[in-house]
């Protein structure tokens, strides 16, 4: 499955959730990647994930996940379509 910023950002959040699972039990380096790629924080996952040991760990990354989305998307909003074009031209590479 291909990761794109359309796809999860049309994906319910137990959906998400159930990804990061698969993605953690299947294809981790793809998830590295994923994460990377939408720029989640590195040191605030793993803390997250080492404050709560005991939680779902797809819940968890989804929830991030989640966050770092809403954040892009709040970015795009305020910068307008300067930012989408720009996004665009990136993905095109």
């Amino acid at each position: 499955m291909d990761i794109n910023l359309q796809t999860l950002e049309k994906l319910t959040t137990p959906d998400l959730e159930t990804l990061m699972n698969e993605l953690i039990k299947n294809d981790f380096s793809k998830l590295v990647q994923f994460l990377y790629r939408i720029d989640v924080s590195e040191a605030k996952l793993k803390n997250i994930l080492q404050a709560n040991p005991n939680e779902n760990a797809g819940k968890l990354i989804g929830q991030v996940v989640l966050e770092r989305l809403a954040a892009t998307k709040k970015a795009r909003e305020s910068f307008g379509t300067n930012l989408s074009k720009v996004e665009d031209d990136a993905e095109r590479l």
